[in-house]
């Protein structure tokens, strides 16, 4: 029979070969289990349960498993006589649908001790048992009941994602339970055969090589005969060995694969769920390299470990013990792989020192590199962050998914806003969830752009997102394209392994200078504000927590709730997980971080409240304590003084519209609620342009064409609403309230006017679909710059869309505070819990503010953002960058009433023009030292002087995790201090955005 060279025929036939010959024939013996169910109603149960449990037959085709139920399957049997001593696996189909691991029913499979064996999900299916002939099968399986919210990526409105709306009809029709021998051979040829098939597809046809690999292919379908695969298997496989055979060519680029198994921390599912996933895919994951002693997997994310701890001890007992060995290995050091856009500096520092506190405690190890494949962009304060917490590489994927621009470097050094270099890698396989087949492969070849000075890049393998894990098909994917003409090499190796080889290879990689922009998913900075507003809010308690209780610690003796703030900072930075702060996950998801931030908020507040109760004594003087960086209304930083009244300007009626003055400014309302006038009076400058008005609420379309929740298109203000005559105008003691109605939706502004400051409260009751609610501020200035708070400093971005890259950030992420202005006048603008943010240049008004409130929309979450919102903003005209740094931290400040005996002085005090102290805490080791953190906050060089209200013997530099600096750490590259205890002060001297850690040792 002649070989079949035609391409497009041999394809045909050879992927119905794969799956209606080659595949079903790799199982030799198959026999039926017996299974029974245990249905749970309600939350899962744990093992013990099961004891007591009263299991129901069920037969293949019946169906279980109403959405986000758990069902307990007993499987039981005995293995043959006749079979051989062959291996023997149990394989168990609860009803998938092939190809979405992780994100349907899954299970976890344990023997009648409870000890964890496998789990099994799509195209993992299988159990291993001991070969022995007669021996009993008894399994039992936690099987979970998981909606596919993502089902086919429809992006369609679904009630799947929570329990109150997701009905109780079964999802899922059990498949079977049975006994199998698998045939080595047949398996064999298929793996070969895959890689093979994979080839012909990257292979140009003109070249001799794809010519070869199709003649050897048509040979092998020649040798096959279809009704005797297991007897002609191995003939099969000759024609395929000599191309199998060919090595790559001496320039082949090198592929480190990684095992690996992304799994969100919630996202589809709850937190529940999972850490039940970490249990499945942890367990596939031991099993295979009990299996493969070539497999070697990185797993992240601190948080992941402690829940395997506390719930699974059995499994990190194994765990451990393959990090000892050295194939599990603990990478990116972090609490959660957390979104780096929105969290505060602060955040981002105790997601490294908590993520490095765990492993050292767990394993005695650190983390070498920062990993993050999935978040959503990254911000310019972030390698200042990771190389402070140790960080000596850091790795990405996510910018694959740029809607605009792709990135001209796969390998660079990537520097932040103080100068901060990080070594990073940005896999070209654009996917964190490879299974490393040859178009993979070849991807990642064609698309690295550092051939001229490297030759190797990294790929992470695995089932992700909803976990899974690496399997065996996948590491016989890798071993077959190891070494073989028309791929790149492979290696499996870990990712240590792979920086330290680019490192070397690439010393002066090319550098990318500032943040990491996502040029999509823009609508997770405004998506699900009562999360955002909940994580800004317990930033700010945590802060002031640590301060209060430090200082009563230090001034009475009373002991620091360690365990209790590392518990909450531990809450916090969970819910700062890369599809939660964002906004991107189920109703399900954000209602418990709801309740999270609440309860958080709760703890706090006692807190704050004892430790302050402690200082202040008994008395009657009504006291307001100040854990801000900067005084607020009047109230020195850090220090409880006796509460003063404070007068706002009254407002009055005048031809010209309602009016708010005071000695700095002047503010002017038309009869339809519009601000028609802002003006600083020292300068005489008019903030709003003519014929304009500032504050308007503006309602934009907001239909994403496919991620809902997560994308604001690039075109939303071609079309723009804004809200017609308000309902009332009412003007009482110095405030006017605009208040309008839209169909169920209602909203309200509340603006005053303290020294000068245009304060605003919005309030809205939000019923909205598909508008996206922008408050917006137009400017009469011109500036081809604004600037933005990030972590320890700001950013300062381009108004002008000249190139794509300018044109593609539409939306950006601001902290506390935005300023734009000119040489000598500016204007800031403070918040309390927005982030997302449109700046750009108007030909008539100068510059256009928009400032993202409100989104309505409909995937993953239906309801998301119904109900009560409120937002706080701050306008200062005439401002500086550093009058908008105090500005965003007043606003942001943590006052607190209190009855009681008298003042408290500051526990620490930092006199600068442009240091901020960021935070005060006691030390973690026990030891009784204070820690602060400083920062430089204008952009330039800063010294201050910081003195303490107690004694001390030194003080001493130490990195995040509040251990001795190096002499040659990069952290005090263009830092001084100089220590005098005897006066209780230390001079600073720090860089531009410095951050630096002081440990003063009592």
């Amino acid at each position: 029979m002649g070989a079949d060279l035609d391409v497009g025929r041999l394809r045909v036939r050879l992927d119905r070969a794969i799956s209606d010959v080659i595949e079903p024939a790799t199982v030799a013996r198959r026999a039926p289990l017996t299974t029974a169910v245990w249905a749970i109603e309600g939350e899962p149960l744990p093992f013990s349960a099961v004891a007591n449990a009263e299991f129901t037959p069920i037969a293949p085709g019946t169906p279980w498993g109403p959405p986000w139920s758990t069902a307990w399957f007993r499987v039981t049997g005995r293995v043959p006589r006749e079979w051989d001593d062959a291996p023997v696996e149990v394989d168990i189909d609860l009803g998938f649908e092939q190809g979405w691991a992780g994100f349907q029913a899954e299970g976890l499979v344990c023997d009648p001790d409870g000890v964890i064996l496998k789990g099994i999900e799509p195209l993992n299916t299988h159990v291993r048992l001991p070969s022995a002939s007669g021996r009993e099968v008894h399994l039992l399986v936690e099987a979970a009941a998981n909606p596919d919210i993502l089902r086919h990526e429809t992006f369609s409105p679904t009630p799947l994602g929570h329990p109150r709306t997701a009905g109780s009809t079964p999802l899922y029709v059990f498949t079977r339970a049975d006994l199998v021998q698998r045939d080595p051979v047949v398996q064999d040829l298929l793996d070969d055969v895959r890689v093979l098939r994979g080839l012909i597809d990257v292979l140009p046809e003109d070249r001799p090589r794809s010519a070869r690999v199709r003649r050897a292919l048509s040979d092998m379908l020649a040798a096959l005969d279809p009704r005797r695969v297991a007897e002609t298997a191995a003939a099969a496989r000759v024609p395929l060995a000599e191309v199998l055979a060919q090595p790559a060519v001496a320039s082949a680029h090198t592929v480190d694969a990684v095992g690996h198994a992304h799994i969100d921390s919630a996202w589809l599912w709850p937190v529940r769920e999972t850490i039940r996933k970490c249990a499945r895919t942890f367990s596939n994951v031991l099993d295979l390299m009990e299996e493969d002693p070539e497999f070697v997997f990185a797993c992240s994310s601190a948080q992941q470990y402690a829940w395997i701890e506390q719930h699974y001890p059995q499994l990190h007992e194994r765990i451990a013990a393959r990090i000892t060995e050295g194939r599990w290995i603990v990478t990116g050091g972090m609490w959660v792989e957390s979104d780096t856009m929105m969290p505060s500096g602060e955040s981002l520092v105790r997601q490294f020192s908590e993520g490095a506190a765990y492993f050292r405690d767990a394993f005695g190890l650190d983390a070498a590199g920062a990993w993050l494949p999935d978040s959503f962009g990254y911000s310019a304060g972030m390698p200042q962050i990771a190389v402070a917490a140790g960080a000596r590489w850091f790795l990405t994927q996510k910018l694959s998914w740029n809607d605009t621009n792709r990135m001209p470097h796969h390998t660079f050094w990537w520097r932040g806003i103080d100068g901060s270099r990080i070594f990073t890698h940005f896999p070209p396989s654009d996917t964190y969830s490879a299974h490393v087949t040859p178009a993979e492969l070849d991807l990642a070849e064609r698309q690295f752009t550092e051939h001229a000075s490297s030759s190797r890049s990294l790929m992470l393998f695995g089932h992700g997102d909803g976990g899974g894990g690496p399997t065996r098909r996948m590491m016989a994917a890798a071993r077959r394209s190891a070494d073989l003409e028309g791929l790149p090499r492979v290696r499996v190796v870990s990712p240590d392994d792979f920086f330290v080889a680019a490192m070397d290879e690439q010393p002066d990689a090319p550098e990318w200078a500032g943040e990491l922009y996502l040029e999509l998913h823009r609508g997770t900075l405004t998506s699900q504000a009562r999360t955002k507003a909940g994580n800004r809010r317990n930033e700010r308690l945590l802060l002031a927590a640590e301060l209060w209780c430090t200082t009563a610690a230090v001034r009475t003796g009373r002991e620091y709730p360690l365990a209790l703030l590392r518990d909450a900072w531990r809450t916090v930075l969970l819910l700062q997980f890369h599809d939660i702060l964002p906004g991107s996950a189920i109703g399900w998801v954000h209602e418990q971080a709801e309740a999270a931030h609440a309860e958080v908020t709760a703890t706090l507040e006692r807190e704050i409240a004892a430790a302050l109760a402690a200082l202040v004594g008994d008395g009657d003087q009504e006291l307001l304590a100040n854990a801000s960086a900067v005084e607020v209304n009047e109230v020195a930083a850090g220090a409880v003084s006796l509460a003063t009244s404070r007068t706002i300007a009254t407002g009055r009626d005048t031809p010209d519209g309602i009016v708010l003055e005071d000695d700095r400014a002047r503010v002017v309302w038309d009869r339809t609620g519009a601000v028609r006038s802002f003006v600083d009076l020292a300068s005489g400058r008019e903030v709003v342009p003519a014929g304009d008005s500032w504050g308007t609420l503006r309602l934009h379309p907001d239909r994403p064409a496919r991620w809902d929740a997560w994308d604001v298109e690039r075109h939303y203000d071609e079309s723009v609403e804004n809200l017609g005559p308000p309902a009332s105008i009412d003007v009482a003691e110095g405030i006017v309230t605009v208040s309008w109605q839209r169909g169920d939706s209602s909203f309200r502004q509340s603006w005053s006017l303290d020294d000068g400051c245009l304060q605003l409260r919005v309030v809205v009751d939000w019923e909205e679909r598909g508008l996206l609610l922008k408050l917006g501020l137009p400017l009469d200035v011109r500036s081809a710059f604004f600037a933005t708070e990030t972590q320890f400093g700001h950013v300062m971005r381009p108004l002008a869309k000249n190139t794509s890259w300018d044109e593609a950030r539409f939306e950006v992420c601001q902290h506390r505070w935005m300023h734009v202005g000119e040489p000598d006048f500016g204007i800031a603008i403070a918040n309390d819990t927005t982030y997302g943010l449109a700046v750009r240049s108007d030909a008539r008004a100068g510059v256009d503010v928009g400032i993202s409130l409100l989104r309505g929309t409909e995937f993953p979450d239906p309801a998301s953002d119904r109900g009560h919102h409120e937002f706080r903003f701050a306008m200062r005209a005439g401002a500086s960058i550093g009058d908008a740094v105090r500005l965003g931290r007043s606003l942001d400040a943590a006052l607190t009433p209190v009855r009681g005996g008298g003042a408290v002085e500051p526990l620490v005090t930092l006199e600068s023009a442009t240091l901020i102290r960021e935070s005060v805490t006691l030390a973690h080791d026990g030891s009784g030292d204070v820690i602060v953190r400083v920062s430089e906050s204008r952009g330039g060089r800063g010294r201050g002087i910081l003195s303490t209200s107690f004694s001390w013997t030194d003080a001493a530099l130490v990195d995040l995790h509040e251990s001795p600096l190096p002499s040659d750490a990069a952290a005090l590259e263009g830092v001084q201090i100089t220590v005098e205890p005897e006066h209780r002060r230390v001079t600073i001297d720090d860089r531009a955005f410095g951050l630096l850690t002081l440990r003063l040792r009592r």
